[in-house]
């Protein structure tokens, strides 16, 4: 059985196991409950009534977190001729075409997200076992495949993040840090839910947001209440 630290048993003690609490109250909770000496990561789990097995059912899609993620991110970009420039002096930590394949495959990944010209995906295919498990592999439908480099690389570094369903249907995904306000981390915390519903897959019968928690790094889970999760409208 896994032993807690006092500080976790302490901030558990703030939280009542059969609730479930509001995003406001949750976003409230979370800077209570956040007790180690750094900025701890805030993490929201959602569980999806999909059948994450059937392609017309998976969830896959971007939001822009209003208030940031708290990181530096680790741009890299697979390009060719100009546009090598043009990531770089937007900020990308490295840019490149065969030359950064190679690199990759040799095991650098150095990086938090990857974006590449439409022209270069038949190269970075082939890295499909290096980036695919690591949820790195550029696709359209996260905005990692485009012409338009800098404005991505600008975007990725601004906040932007993608979320995605794994296996079982559950997306989990980052929302911030415990050194932000209260008001900037329900600020994310809603625009995420939001952008998860809205990406509701048509295919999608019955209850769509079964459940929600979210978390520290090093605090409780807190439990959200899912009939205020089923639409924009709803979570005020």
């Amino acid at each position: 059985m896994k032993k807690h630290s006092k500080r976790y048993l302490a901030a558990a003690k703030l939280v009542d196991p059969a609730k479930t609490y509001s995003v406001a109250e949750a976003a409230e909770l979370l800077k209570k409950t956040a007790t180690a000496k750094f900025p701890e990561t805030v993490e929201l789990a959602v569980k999806l009534g999909v059948d994450a097995k059937q392609a017309d059912q998976q969830v896959r899609a971007t939001v822009t977190l209003p208030f940031g993620t708290g990181k530096t991110v680790r741009v890299l970009v697979f390009a060719s001729g100009e546009k090598i420039k043009e990531a770089e002096e937007a900020g990308a930590v490295k840019a490149g075409g065969l030359d950064l394949v190679a690199e990759v495959q040799a095991g650098f990944l150095d990086f938090d997200i990857a974006i590449s010209t439409p022209d270069m995906m038949r190269e970075v295919g082939k890295l499909g076992k290096v980036l695919g498990p690591r949820g790195l592999m550029p696709n359209p439908k996260a905005g990692t495949v485009t012409m338009n480099i800098a404005q991505a690389v600008k975007d990725f570094q601004g906040g932007k993040i993608e979320f995605r369903t794994d296996k079982n249907g559950t997306i989990t995904v980052p929302v911030g840090k415990t050194s932000f306000e209260v008001a900037n981390i329900y600020g994310n915390l809603k625009a995420v839910l939001e952008a998860i519903i809205r990406a509701k897959p048509a295919a999608c019968k019955g209850t769509y947001l079964k459940a929600a928690t979210v978390a520290t790094t090093m605090g409780p889970g807190i439990t959200l209440d899912s009939s205020k999760l089923q639409s924009v409208a709803a979570l005020g």
